[in-house]
């Protein structure tokens, strides 16, 4: 099902991309929960990257700050990564989970 795909999205190297057939569900996609927040433990940089005032160098931050500290248990955690301020945390408390 062309429909359920983004067909402009870039994909990184080794991303799989699932496509359903048409009337399949399409799957949610990685790190993203199931009310459609993005998940900050388990989305990967492409995931994030699609957060607003979130590109790829931030989206690695992200990653990179949450392997070295363990989970992240607070969207307000994200004040411990670089580059990340106080309105753009609240920019993505809505649009994330712990």
């Amino acid at each position: 099902d062309p429909a359920a795909v983004n067909l402009a999205r870039l994909l990184s190297d080794g991303e799989q991309l699932a496509v359903p057939a048409v009337g399949e569900t399409p799957a949610a996609a990685p790190g993203v929960a199931s009310d459609g927040r993005v998940d900050l433990n388990t989305a990967d940089a492409a995931t994030l990257a699609t957060l607003p005032r979130i590109g790829p160098a931030m989206a690695q931050r992200i990653i990179d700050w949450r392997e070295a500290n363990g989970p992240i248990t607070s969207v307000d955690e994200l004040l411990a990564v670089s580059g990340i301020g106080a309105k753009t945390v609240e920019a993505l408390r809505p649009l994330v989970v712990p």
